[in-house]
Order: structure tokens, then sequence, then C-alpha cells
């Protein structure tokens, strides 16, 4: 079964940096892209960035692009999200998931992702 398990977030200031992390286990983590998606109170789950199987291919939400970074370490079986320059519209819950199918380069859609973590809060304060 497979289990990811975030880590990382908390209560920040605008223009601090967080890093989330998320733990895969259950299955060769080596093979699947991953991606993270934050969800704010009253909105839909946007998509955020993912990043394909080997790592060589990344992609971000215009919202968050050159202010995120997705990194992956298929060693220890982690996806992190590094975050700086937060901004209070950066408040969410953020989710960490990977898709069904390996060797993929990451989608930007949620649908396309079945297993998720149960995510960890982001708080920026102005």
């Amino acid at each position: 079964q497979v289990q990811l398990v975030e880590s990382g977030g908390g209560l920040v200031q605008a223009g601090g940096s967080l890093r989330l992390s998320c733990e895969a286990s259950g299955r060769t983590f080596s093979w699947y892209p991953m991606g993270w998606f934050r969800q704010a109170p009253g909105k839909e789950r946007e998509f955020v960035a993912a990043i394909s199987w080997d790592g060589g291919v990344k992609s971000y939400a215009d919202s968050v692009k050159g202010r995120f970074t997705i990194s992956r370490d298929n060693a220890k079986n982690t996806v992190s999200l590094q975050m700086n320059s937060l901004k209070p519209e950066d408040t969410a819950a953020y989710y960490c998931a990977t898709e069904p199918s390996p060797f993929g380069v990451g989608s930007r859609r949620s649908n396309d992702y079945i297993y998720w973590g149960q995510g960890t809060q982001v708080t920026v304060s102005s």
C-alpha cells in the first residue's frame, strides 16, 4: 500500500521560507512522478509543482515560478518543495501526490494522481 507523509509546514512571516518534505513508501519510489498541490479554505485544490520520475523534468504553477523549487531524493524516497519569498496568498494545506503509472513527467492535473498524503498546513502572515 502506497503511503505519503508530508512534513515541514508551519507559520511564517511574509518573505520567509519553508521547506516541505514528503516521504513515500509502499512501492518503488524512483519509478513514479510526484506532484505538490495546495488547497486554501473555500477554494479548489490547485497545482503547485510536479517532477518527473527521474527528476529531469519539473513544472510549476505560474503563481510560484521563481519562488518554489521541487526536488527529489530517490535514495531517501523523498520529494521536497523549497518555498521562498512566501506571500499571504500561499497560505493553504499542501499535499503531495503520486501517479498510478511509472516513468511519467508529472501531470499538472489533480485527477491524474491517485495517492495523496494527509497534507501539511502552511500559513503566511502579512
